[in-house]
C-alpha cells in the first residue's frame, strides 16, 4: 500500500484525493451581486446534503465572487453541466475580474429565474434555484481557519428538461453529465451500460 500522511505532502505527480473521490458532480453555480451583475463558476466540490428540504452544496477554496455574491444576496442557482456543455462550463472556470460576464464569455444565455433573482444557464436541461442556508468556514482538526468555504442553499424550485424524464422518472444517464476526476484535465460521464441495481436490505 502505498502511504503518506498530507500534512507532509503526497509524493506523486499529482494529488490523488479528487482522483480518488470521484468522478465527482459539478456545482455550476450562477449568482449576481445587489447590483445585478452576473457571475457563472463551475465547482469540483459539489453535492446533494438533505432530502427534505433539499440541500445542496459546494466548497469554494477562497472567498470568490460566487460566495461574496451569495452571501450579499443569499441566492444562487445550480445549472447541471453536460457533455455538450463541458466546453462552455470550462470557459466559465477563468479568473475574470470581477464584474465581468462569464455567460457573456462562454456564449450562454442568462434566464429569468421564478423564485430567485440569480439566472439560470438557459441552455442546461436541469437548474436549482435555491436560498442560502449556510455559508461555513471550513477548520483544519486543530481548529485553525481554512481559506476555504461551505455554501449550503435550500433548493426552493426545480426546472428539468421533460425529455429526461421517462414515466416520470430522472433518466440520470441520458443528461450526460459532466464529471470532474483527477488531474488537471480529465472528466467522466455515464451511460446506462454502466448502470447496476441494489435493493437495500431489510433491518435486522
Amino acid at each position: 500500500m502505498y502511504f503518506y500522511q498530507p500534512s507532509d505532502g503526497h509524493g506523486l505527480p499529482h494529488d490523488p484525493l479528487n482522483a480518488i473521490i470521484g468522478p465527482r458532480p459539478i456545482g455550476w453555480i450562477a449568482s449576481a451581486d445587489a447590483q445585478g451583475n452576473r457571475n457563472l463558476a463551475p465547482y469540483s466540490f459539489f453535492n446533494c446534503f438533505n432530502y427534505r428540504p433539499p440541500i445542496i452544496g459546494f466548497a469554494s477554496s477562497g472567498w470568490k465572487d460566487s460566495v461574496r455574491n451569495i452571501v450579499e444576496t443569499r441566492e444562487f442557482v445550480w445549472n447541471l453541466a453536460t457533455v455538450d456543455l463541458a466546453s462552455a462550463m470550462n470557459e466559465t472556470s477563468a479568473s475574470l475580474p470581477h464584474g465581468e460576464d462569464e455567460f457573456v464569455r462562454a456564449g450562454l444565455t442568462p434566464a429569468e429565474s421564478r423564485l430567485v433573482r440569480a439566472p439560470r444557464v438557459a441552455e442546461s436541461p436541469v437548474n436549482f434555484e435555491c436560498r442560502l442556508s449556510q455559508c461555513i468556514q471550513l477548520t483544519a482538526a486543530d481548529g485553525s481557519a481554512v481559506d476555504s468555504w461551505l455554501v449550503l442553499g435550500e433548493v426552493v424550485a426545480v426546472h428539468i428538461d421533460e425529455s429526461l424524464l421517462e414515466n416520470g422518472i430522472y433518466q440520470t444517464a441520458k443528461a450526460r453529465p459532466a464529471l470532474r476526476a483527477g488531474g488537471p484535465t480529465a472528466y467522466y460521464t455515464i451511460d446506462e451500460s454502466q448502470r447496476f441495481d441494489l435493493v437495500r436490505p431489510d433491518a435486522r
